[in-house]
């Protein structure tokens, strides 16, 4: 069984001081279809005001669990309180909730403003404090002016600001975002997710986000949920999910980290002496026993120098190489290892060639100590 792992340099909640409870919280939630478990024990909480990221690959649990706090999917067992209030068996409609679906999800026969103030209509507020309300929403996205538009008319981008505006001038109190940047190119996802982070800091939204995306999650997240198998297998920042990784799947989902064998000696001391084929690290222990453990190496954190070693170095050898303008990749092989690692090197103007040898060294700010068995640090 996986082991949750919490991180100690999460933030307290925003409204413990005042004695408020947290804008979201799961306890033991299970959820079954027939014999499959889709969730499985899950237990966390969200602070007022703060973007929290569920991730994991596909199938994990994470889209699930996201429907469970919208009310679209009901708990076989487990509690969801949201603000304080037990909504674990309440509907979608009884709950203070908005979602922004992948797809946007907007009505095409009707504009932009229309859209907008759908909700608030349903909900039985008056058609003049409807436009009133949708207006400044789509003023606070940026799309003052557009109001009279089809989202035909609309980049992805905008149709996408659109379903915000829609969700947030309900003014729930938490708003889900299911993978809502995967119909965009690399470019504009970009973009609309720094959108997405200064939107939700300037309104001190509490939102809970879902995504597959690495990189995306570590960009916009206060605290980032790692799912697999249906069960959370670490719970931190995103500074220490990616330089503190638990075991040997957060570190290579998060960030592609290269896992090396290594023997580790340690004492009393926090750090422990990390040996390579003669070269030797002082890297934190993190409470693992001594012996054979894995290295998590950052692809940036081998730094290659041409010619053969020099001590304090082992030799590589650059299988291939790949030229992507701003920096090298390589695949390197190291002595003893029998995969090739991937390297990636600021060093453009005098890129090593496939074949050539090369002294190596690791950086100790990109690498970490994990358990070789892949279990919890």
């Amino acid at each position: 069984m996986n082991q949750i792992v919490s991180s100690s340099s999460i933030p307290a909640p925003a409204g413990a001081a005042r004695g408020l409870p947290p804008a979201l919280e799961f306890h033991q939630v299970v959820k079954r279809y027939g014999l499959v478990t889709a969730v499985a024990g899950v237990d966390f909480t969200v602070d007022r005001g703060t973007l929290v990221t569920l991730l994991g690959p596909s199938g994990c649990g994470k889209t699930t669990t996201l429907r469970l706090v919208a009310g679209l999917e009901l708990p076989t067992t487990g509690q969801i309180r949201i603000d304080g209030t037990d909504v674990t068996f309440r509907s979608a409609a009884e709950r203070d909730v908005s979602m922004v679906f992948q797809s946007y999800a907007l009505f095409p026969h009707m504009s932009v403003l229309e859209n907008v103030c759908y909700g608030l209509r349903a909900s039985g507020v008056g058609k003049a404090r409807a436009v009133e309300m949708a207006a400044e929403k789509l003023a606070t996205v940026g799309l003052a002016g557009f109001e009279k538009r089809l989202p035909s008319e609309l980049s992805g981008g905008q149709q996408q600001r659109v379903a915000v505006a829609r969700a947030i001038v309900l003014e729930p109190k938490v708003l889900l975002f299911d993978e809502p940047l995967s119909n965009l190119d690399a470019k504009l996802r970009r973009r609309v997710r720094e959108d997405i982070r200064q939107l939700q800091q300037q309104l001190g939204l509490t939102v809970i986000y879902v995504t597959h995306d690495q990189e995306e999650a570590l960009a916009v997240s206060d605290r980032i949920i790692v799912m697999r198998n249906a069960r959370i297998v670490q719970d931190g920042t995103p500074r220490d999910l990616y330089e503190r990784p638990a075991d040997r799947f957060i570190a290579d989902f998060i960030g592609n980290a290269n896992l090396v064998p290594v023997e580790v000696t340690r004492d009393d001391s926090p750090l422990a002496r990390v040996s390579l084929d003669g070269m030797v690290l002082a890297l934190p222990h993190r409470d693992l026993p001594a012996g054979r453990l894995d290295l998590a190496v950052r692809p940036n954190a081998f730094l290659l120098r041409a010619g053969g070693p020099q001590p304090g170095e082992i030799a590589g050898t650059i299988r291939k190489a790949a030229y992507l303008g701003s920096h090298m990749e390589y695949e390197l092989v190291l002595p003893g290892i029998d995969r090739e690692l991937f390297v990636v090197d600021p060093g453009v103007e005098r890129p090593f060639e496939p074949g050539a040898v090369v002294g190596v060294r690791i950086a100790p700010h990109g690498a970490a100590l994990v358990p070789a068995d892949g279990g919890a640090a």
